[in-house]
This record gives C-alpha cells, structure tokens and sequence, in this order.
C-alpha cells in the first residue's frame, strides 16, 4: 500500500510552502527543550523540528496506508460489540488500529513532552487526522479525540494532568466529550445532567448523555448541571471521570456512516468526577475552547473522506472504457473530476490555514502567560495580538468546518456519479465515502450554525482584517494580478451587501449569513491559492479554475442579498405548506 502522506502532491506542497519554521521556533519556546531534560529527542533548531514533523506525518502516513485503509471496509461491515454489562467491545481491527499508532508514539501528538507527548502544533495534527481520515473516516474518532487531552492540559488542574495526560500519550486511553443529550443537540445550554456534591466535597454525576462519539472511553470529560438554580448556561461546569460500572453504555447507536465509531448513550447513575477548573465556566470557557479545536478536526476528517473519494473517481475515469475511450475525455465527466480536485485543495488551504493562526494565536497566550521577561511594551503588543487572533479563529474555524463538511458531502457525491452504477453498489468504497461524509456537517455543530458563527466575522470588519495584507500585494506573474483584481472587486461586491444587511436587522442578517460567508470565504481561499500560484506553475492554474469559476456565483449571490427577499421569514406558513398530517 501506499504511503498516504508522500503520496499525496498537495500536502506535500502545503508542508513545504507554509512557514514551518516560524511556527516550530514558537512551538519549541525557543528551542530550550532540546537542554532541559524533558525529552531526550527534543529538536535542537528550527530545520531539526521541521524534518522531525516530516518523519512524524511519514510514520502516521504509513500505518494508515498498510493497515488502516486495508481494515476500513471490514469495520464499517461489522462494527462494534455492545456488551450485557455495559460496555463496549471495539471491533478488532479497530484495536489493532489503536495498538499500531501507539506502538508508533502517535497517541500524544500535540500534548508536552513533560507528559510524554509529540508536542507537535496543531497545523501537523490536522495533517495527520486528514490522513487517517482517508483511510478510514471512522477512525479518526478515535485518533481525532486527542483534543481532550488539549482540554485536560489547558484548564485542569496539575493533579490532574500529572496523572490523566501520560496515560493519553502512552495509548493506556481514549477519552470523550460528553455533551449532547436526548433534548440537549445544538443548544448545550439546556444540559439537565446532574453535578451534586457531598459534604466532603466530592463530585456525583447523575443522568442521561446521548450521541456520544467513543463514549465507552476510558475518560469522560462531561458538561454538568453544577449550579441547579441557574437554568442557562452559567450553571455548567466541566468534570472529567473514568469508565466504570457506574457509567454504562445503554445503546449504540445505528448509524448511516462511520460505523466503526461507536456512538453511545450513556447513562450516569452516582458516578464519581472531578471538576476541571472552575464552576460555572464549563460551557462558557472550556467546552467553547472544545470545540473549536474539534470544528478543525472535523474539517481535516472531511478532507481526509474528500480525497479518498476524489482519487477512487479519478482512476475509476481513467480506467472505465465507454463509447470508445477513458470515460475521463467525456467533458462531463472531466469537469465532475477537475471540480473534486480543485474543491478538495481549496478547502485544503483554508483549513490549512485556520489551524495554523490557531496555533499562533495559542502560542501567543502561552508566551504571555509563562514568559517572565516580556517588556511592558511588548505585553502591549501580544495582548493586541491575541484580540487580533482572537477573533480571526472565531471565524476562520466555523468557516473551515462549514467549508470542507460540505466539499466532503459534494466531492463523495460526485464519486458516486463518475461511478456510475458501480459507485451504487458496494463493491466499490464510493458509497462508503458518501454515508462517511455525510455526518461532517452535522456533528460538533451543523453548517448552519457554523454560517451564524462565521458571518459575525464577516459582517464585524475581521473579513477585512484578514484580507487586508493581501490587498496590496504585487505578484511577478501579471495573471495572478488580474486574478487579484477580480478578488477586490469581490471583496467591494461583499462589503456592500454587509451595508446592505446591516440597515435590514438581525434577522436578515441571518437569512443571508450563507451567501455572506460563502463569498467571503471564496475570496479568503483566492488569495491563498495566488500565493501557492506565485510558487507553482500548477497551482496558478489552480487559482485561476478556483477564482473564475466562483466569482460568478459571488455575484449572484451578493445581488440575492441586495434583492432583499424576506419571504422564507415572512411567508413561512405559506411557501412550507401546512404542517403533513401524520397517518
């Protein structure tokens, strides 16, 4: 089997013309690692922890090739086991999964050294979840559900973290976040689930958690009602327990897709837990900051699902013979392939992108908050930094996860239809790919929350922000200045139908948010690809397929805007018909 990093042209590109190195002299605190103690394999220099992340992507892109990908059809066949008493068994394969990554040190990617993990940013873990994500959707679940240990390291206490953490990076656990319930989906403000204390102070859960992915974990950080008296989202707190008879798993559920990811609902009865952090900040603070980093990686599933579903059609068009030739000189059909490709490499970028001013943003706080010699002028200068950043992740991250979810849905679909017949059945994976795909959009928020996350950005001036340092920038190439101008007047086209919304309500500004964020992030993805085009002849023509293609459907959905039409709101009863009488 292939490896699914160095086979892959486009990840390949973006790892060498991204700044690693600026990002890596940030991540190592200067490379003091490589002298204290705390890892003995803690690079030396910036070239030294940019070729250790290229081994590091090498290593993941291996075990996905020769026994992730090979395993995938097998899991999604069978699934896992619920157990009589409660728990759930994974299905074989699934483990011997697991088992592999450990044995290959991948279990604590982003975390410390100091606790056994990579340290890696979070840019090089996106990486690797969209390559376990090609070779098996449903795996990242499991691979992908670090991000609790994120959690843990950033707001529990060091008690803690000194015993939960190493645990994580030696693969002794998994973890997950348990936050949805039966009338608890999208609004977490109404969690019911009971946090008591007794009169020693200890913590009890009590109650019923539904949608839970790898809820049959061995750590459970749970959102809890601590504060009975306060019914919105002020009275949740965050604690993290351990699988045991007082945790069962009452149902798995039956899914359309990934079903090697066991989706469970708990039931808590008495359960023991620690508070992570502080009361009444489980919500507003830690399962926000959750998320977000989660958002990402449901985006980095989606390119992962993409691009398997890209390359099945691409050969299947090269390689099915009808009326005399390669099914892929049909221009039907080279259009449908040229579309997958360019739509999985935009997505790509932006994500790319997101994750890495995450990690710049992160690295930032981190320096304010350990670094004991920063000059007053400086702390001035970071503090404005990380409003900056801020609010630049508040709408880069929903956009990504809007974004690449629903390519995700668009390029397996279109599998499906270069298959032809084939793609329907299930000898081929095509099919796979689209039931996959297909849960991205809805989990860790649905698109449509994601477009009123994003929209925000767009309408509050971080759009502009963003693409100011673009805006003036020159290229050798005079194509790509051409295609630049077509992007300014894009970006005019969108800040006159923001002026537009704005005099109209909050309301209208909901109703257009899709059409807002979908020309925003059409010009965010334009510059990037006229960067990667001033580095590459192909990416040039990457850029100017992207940018043609997309700025037609910005107009048309800025002068939808500006038409001003209420009528899903205001004549709602009407153009939805009556409510279907049930038999």
């Amino acid at each position: 089997m292939a490896n699914f990093f160095t086979d892959n042209a486009d990840i390949q590109f973006l790892f060498n013309h991204i700044d690693l190195a600026e990002l890596a002299r940030i991540q190592e605190d200067g490379f003091v690692h490589a002298d204290d103690g705390a890892c003995d394999c803690a690079p030396a220099d910036a070239a030294d922890t940019v070729d250790n992340y290229r081994r590091i992507l090498d290593i993941v892109g291996q075990v996905a090739g020769d026994m992730i990908a090979p395993n995938a059809e097998q899991v999604d066949a069978e699934g896992n086991t619920l157990n009589e008493d409660g728990t759930v068994t994974l299905h074989p394969l699934v483990q011997k999964n697991l088992d592999r990554l450990t044995q290959a040190d991948m279990m604590g990617f982003t975390l410390p050294y100091k606790y056994g993990g990579l340290n890696c940013p979070n840019l090089i873990y996106t990486m690797a979840t969209e390559i376990i994500s090609r070779a098996d959707c449903s795996f990242m679940n499991m691979f992908g559900l670090q991000g609790i240990a994120e959690t843990v390291n950033a707001f529990a206490c060091e008690e803690i973290k000194d015993e939960v953490l190493p645990r994580f990076s030696r693969g002794e656990v998994t973890g997950a976040m348990v936050l949805t319930e039966p009338d608890a989906g999208s609004d977490l403000q109404a969690v019911r689930l009971r946090a008591t204390q007794d009169e020693q102070g200890n913590w009890y859960l009590n109650g019923v958690k539904r949608f839970i992915t790898n809820g049959c974990g061995e750590i459970l950080l749970t959102l809890a009602r601590s504060e009975p008296d306060i019914a919105d989202g002020r009275g949740l707190s965050l604690f993290i327990s351990e699988r045991s008879e007082k945790v069962k798993v009452r149902h798995l559920e039956s899914k359309l897709g990934i079903h090697g990811s066991p989706t469970c609902e708990l039931v808590y009865t008495d359960t023991p837990a620690r508070l992570v952090g502080e009361r009444q900040r489980g919500l507003i603070t830690y399962v926000l900051a959750l998320m977000n980093g989660a958002r990402v990686g449901i985006a980095s599933q989606s390119l992962g699902v993409a691009e398997a579903a890209y390359r099945l059609a691409r050969t299947y068009a090269h390689t099915r013979c009808q009326f005399g030739g390669p099914i892929e000189r049909l221009p039907a059909v080279a259009e449908m392939v040229t579309d997958m490709a360019v739509h999985v490499e935009a997505a790509r970028a932006l994500t790319y992108e997101t994750s890495r001013v995450c990690d710049h943003e992160r690295n930032n706080l981190r320096v304010m908050e350990w670094s004991k010699d920063i000059d007053k002028d400086e702390k001035k200068r970071r503090k404005q930094l990380s409003r900056s950043l801020k609010r630049m992740n508040a709408m880069l991250t929903p956009m990504s996860k809007y974004y690449a979810s629903e390519m995700a849905c668009t390029v397996a679909d279109t599998a499906v239809q270069v298959l032809g017949g084939s793609g329907y059945m299930k000898d081929y994976a095509a099919e796979r790919y689209l039931r996959d795909a297909r849960i991205t959009t809805i989990y860790e928020g649905t698109s449509q929350l994601q477009v009123v996350a994003a929209v925000r950005g767009v309408s509050s001036g971080t759009f502009e922000t963003w693409t100011a340092e673009y805006d003036n920038k020159q290229y050798d190439d005079s194509e790509l200045n051409e295609l630049k101008e077509l992007l300014l007047d894009g970006k005019r086209q969108i800040l006159a139908a923001v002026e537009f919304v704005k005099a109209q309500g909050a309301s209208y500004l909901d109703l257009s948010g899709r059409r807002l964020v979908d020309s925003a992030i059409t010009i965010i993805i334009g510059h990037l690809f006229l960067g990667q085009g001033a580095a590459d002849e192909r990416k040039k023509n990457v850029a100017r397929r992207f940018i043609t293609s997309r700025m037609p459907v910005l107009q048309m959905n800025c002068q939808q805007i500006l038409a001003g039409d209420t009528s899903p709101m205001d004549q709602y009863a009407l153009l939805a018909g009556p409510v279907p009488v049930s038999d």
